[in-house]
């Protein structure tokens, strides 16, 4: 039933909310973002443990297995996002990604208990559906909650929300099989009561989204459309050329995180091993240089919020995608990873990633039909899924015969392509909110230029 309140506007600090929603529905969008993100990357470690500690698989077949678990949980999701988008606009939002951070506890709950490989691989599809579930639906509810003169700040919360919680996760849950070892429990025992406690976690978290979350559906009962009009409406919005540049740079900005998590810890990784430092001390050096990305990603939210809220969102995505290009292009410019000299790149690189994150999520939050929200959302998170399918395996080709620095080289390339594109819809079809400021600053600058008289 779609929730029949009146629609009331409400200021929630330095964030204004589209009408209907309240503080409290806020704050349980505040509790989705810490979470679901946090969550999610507890995979990588629990992968590891699995492999090791239950199934006992040589280190020489460890890399091939867990990039099949990765390959099976982006194949699910691209069947699943468009779905889930789909189903939530017909049954609301909180139901979905209520039942998804659910299914992801259980996905995490069976994954210590597998007998074989092929076991393992039917409970990371049981995980990679609760995470298609939980991740579409929290991207469509940060498109939904904003006022669209505080879409980009909504953005940014989001993702300083997510950065802490993944840091949590990573110091907190990371953390607790040496803490259960210590207190006597095997290995097998410590890592399987982890799982049993992120179960927990994800079982309290579905809770509170029930009670904070805004029910119903954004449209009325009668005015819905139907499953066949929402099936097709993620393929048919894309004539919209803002919605289609929004589509491109998810193809891109979901494959720059993975690209960055992936080859830049494998790239310090194996330049820490080539040094003579032992795999325990290069891992942690690697996680170092990872890390200085992220606090440089999360230091540049509040810039790239304030921005995408101050000018047409074209011209932000324009400028986000410039970042990106400078950022990731950079990166071919660094000889050492471990040297004192690349941190400026490192810096840069967190800067272009989250930049081209957030433009892509602001431009298909502003332009996606409210009726129709899920499934274009939906649409969205499918296209970058396969983004990262792609960029992955050409990265990883690239990375293995060419240098370690060609995966970004490569990125910067695809961000610089949507850069141009970003310039030519900006000229055609910019959409809301004419950027006065972004015209007057370009007069200000032609101004400062010599003539050409």
């Amino acid at each position: 039933m779609s929730d029949q309140s009146q629609p009331t506007s409400v200021k929630f600090g330095f964030l204004h909310l589209a009408d209907g929603i309240s503080k409290k529905n806020c704050i349980g969008l505040f509790i989705a973002s810490f979470t679901v993100i946090g969550l999610l990357t507890f995979i990588s470690t629990s992968t590891a443990f699995v492999l090791v500690e239950v199934l006992n698989v040589p280190e020489s077949e460890r890399g091939r297995i867990t990039g099949d678990l990765v390959f099976l949980t982006e194949i699910t999701q691209i069947l699943l996002f468009s779905a889930a988008g789909i189903v939530a606009d017909r049954i609301g939002r909180k139901p979905v990604i209520t039942f998804g951070i659910i299914g992801m506890g259980i996905g995490y709950v069976l994954y210590p208990y597998a007998g074989d490989v092929v076991e393992l691989s039917v409970y990371r599809i049981v995980y990679a559906i609760g995470l298609a579930l939980s991740t579409g639906m929290l991207g469509t509810i940060v498109a939904d909650y904003p006022r669209e003169d505080s879409r980009g700040r909504m953005v940014a919360v989001a993702g300083m929300l997510n950065g802490v919680g993944v840091i949590i996760v990573a110091l907190g849950l990371g953390n607790l099989p040496n803490v259960f070892v210590n207190s006597g429990y095997t290995p097998l025992d410590a890592g399987r009561l982890t799982h049993w406690i992120i179960l927990g976690i994800c079982v309290v978290s579905g809770i509170l989204y029930s009670i904070f979350l805004k029910g119903g559906t954004p449209q009325s009962k009668g005015d819905q459309p139907d499953y066949i009009e929402l099936a097709k409406a993620g393929f048919l919005e894309a004539k919209n050329p803002r919605i289609a540049l929004a589509y491109a740079s998810a193809f891109v900005a979901r494959a720059d995180l993975v690209i960055l998590g992936t080859f830049l810890v494998l790239w310090a990784f194996n330049a820490a091993n080539a040094a003579g430092i032992d795999s325990a001390a290069a891992t942690s050096r690697a996680n170092i240089i990872f890390a200085t990305t992220q606090t440089a990603a999360l230091i540049w939210i509040p810039v790239c919020g304030y921005f995408l809220d101050r000018f047409n969102r074209v011209s932000g995505l324009a400028f986000c995608m410039f970042m990106a290009t400078l950022g990731y292009g950079c990166m071919g410019l660094v000889d050492d990873i471990l040297a004192p000299s690349a941190m400026p790149f490192l810096i840069l690189l967190g800067f272009g990633q989250i930049s081209a994150f957030f433009g892509a999520t602001t431009l298909i939050g502003q332009e996606a039909p409210t009726a129709e929200r899920g499934a274009v959302v939906g649409m969205f998170n499918m296209v970058g899924a396969i983004g990262i399918l792609v960029c992955s395996a050409v990265g990883g080709r690239l990375f293995d015969s060419i240098d370690p620095s060609a995966p970004f080289v490569l990125i910067g390339l695809l961000n610089f392509g949507l850069l141009i594109a970003s310039i030519i819809v900006r000229r055609m079809a910019p959409g809301q909110m004419p950027d006065k400021n972004f015209d007057a600053l370009i007069a200000k600058i032609k101004s400062l230029l010599p003539s050409s008289s």
